[in-house]
């Protein structure tokens, strides 16, 4: 068995505490945790090719 070089779950745990950090230092600038990570999926050209092939079907 191929020995793992990183933990998925400590990478999430990481990704979501970052995110916290950040809504944290910007939360006068967004009604909820929810309206902050919108905006960011907003910006993220990622989640419009998701979006936009999710649209087509």
């Amino acid at each position: 068995m191929k020995t793992k070089t990183f933990d998925c779950v400590e990478m999430k745990n990481e990704i979501q505490a970052q995110r916290w950090r950040e809504y944290q230092a910007h939360k006068d600038e967004y009604p909820s945790y929810a309206a902050f990570i919108e905006a960011r999926a907003q910006k993220s050209e990622w989640v419009s090719k998701v979006r936009a092939q999710a649209n087509r079907t």
